[in-house]
């Protein structure tokens, strides 16, 4: 159906009374990779308001009403980026709505730092499964249901059906894509973000360890050890399937670790990258992690379009102790 047909479809639901009640879908894109967007919203189960070029995307966001979810497609670095951004995510608080951020990893670490409504998803080089799976999750956070039906049913049905739904929808977006899925980024562990990009040379160190002597063999840990470490553990690929050591929070903790022992800024782009999974799903562990007051987000003084990674105290002292304890026990 082409967007004439919709639009044909809407007016003679208006011309009869029906009022349509699917939530409101509003994409803001310059290159959306699907041939029938309708297609999409359709299987999506939303109603396509309308789909904007970012240079216009400003002005139809003050004039937009109706609007249940925004799917903006931030994947190329622009000047006028940031300010669409914190636009979209202050229309999300102030309207409560869904947003969906589908970024690159040039633009992920402004898209994140940009952040500031729970219910914005932000997905970095999405696959089909990641963006049905973002759409589904928008759909289901807006008033359609009743809290009586939600009740009715069982959790593990209720599950299931999310599963069924994420499957259609990836097979919906699959048939409608017209051109290859992304490439899939390299995850090797190489050297740091901030080793290679001229923009974080001359930043200010972040807060060292601290002098606080009750942390039993604090000294004598070094970012070294905790690197080793690393390694060792991206070694098991070399000799048994990669996929059986998932461990994305842990790789990040520890790669949080080692820079603040080396006193560097961790960007978010950067810990996607320790964590040796893709984006996405780094992306969900250092929400979780921050959620539970793992990690912090720490502001760039020098640049408000970028915010940092770190580590809690309480987790930095809780790993440095766990170094402690590990040696004892290795060493007898």
């Amino acid at each position: 159906m082409d967007r004439s047909s919709a639009d044909f479809g809407t007016r003679m639901e208006e011309s009869y009374g029906v009022k349509d009640q699917r939530a409101g879908l509003l994409i803001l894109a310059d290159d959306v990779f699907l041939d029938d967007i309708d297609g999409l919203a359709r299987a999506a189960q939303f109603r396509l308001l309308d789909i904007v070029r970012l240079e216009q995307a400003s002005l139809r966001l003050d004039m937009q009403v109706g609007c249940d979810v925004i799917l903006l497609f931030c994947t190329q670095p622009s000047t006028l980026l940031e300010r669409l951004l914190v636009q979209v995510e202050t229309l999300a608080m102030q309207n409560d709505l869904s947003v969906i951020l589908v970024a690159g990893m040039d633009t992920v670490d402004l898209a994140f730092a940009c952040i500031r409504s729970e219910r914005t998803q932000l997905l970095c080089t999405p696959d089909h499964t990641d963006l049905a799976a973002a759409l589904l999750t928008a759909g289901s956070a807006t008033p359609q249901r009743t809290l009586h039906e939600v009740n009715q049913e069982s959790e593990g049905i209720r599950l299931q059906q999310l599963s069924e739904e994420v499957s259609r929808l990836a097979r919906t977006l699959e048939a409608l894509t017209s051109r290859p899925r992304h490439a899939t980024p390299s995850f090797a562990l190489g050297p740091r973000i901030s080793d290679r990009s001229s923009d974080y040379i001359g930043m200010p160190a972040v807060e060292p360890m601290g002098s606080d002597q009750s942390i039993t063999d604090t000294a004598a840990l070094d970012a070294s050890q905790v690197r080793d470490l690393l390694r060792a553990r991206r070694l098991r690929e070399d000799f048994l399937p990669g996929d059986l050591f998932a461990d994305p929070a842990w790789d990040m903790l520890l790669d949080l670790l080692a820079a603040r022992l080396e006193q560097e800024r961790v960007s978010v782009s950067s810990l996607c990258i320790a964590s040796a999974v893709p984006p996405n799903t780094a992306l969900r562990w250092i929400r979780t992690l921050t959620d539970k007051g793992i990690v912090r987000r720490q502001a760039d003084p020098q640049d408000g379009r970028r915010v940092f990674i770190a580590l809690t105290e309480e987790t930095a002292e809780a790993l440095t102790r766990w170094f402690a304890a590990s040696r004892r026990f290795l060493c007898g």
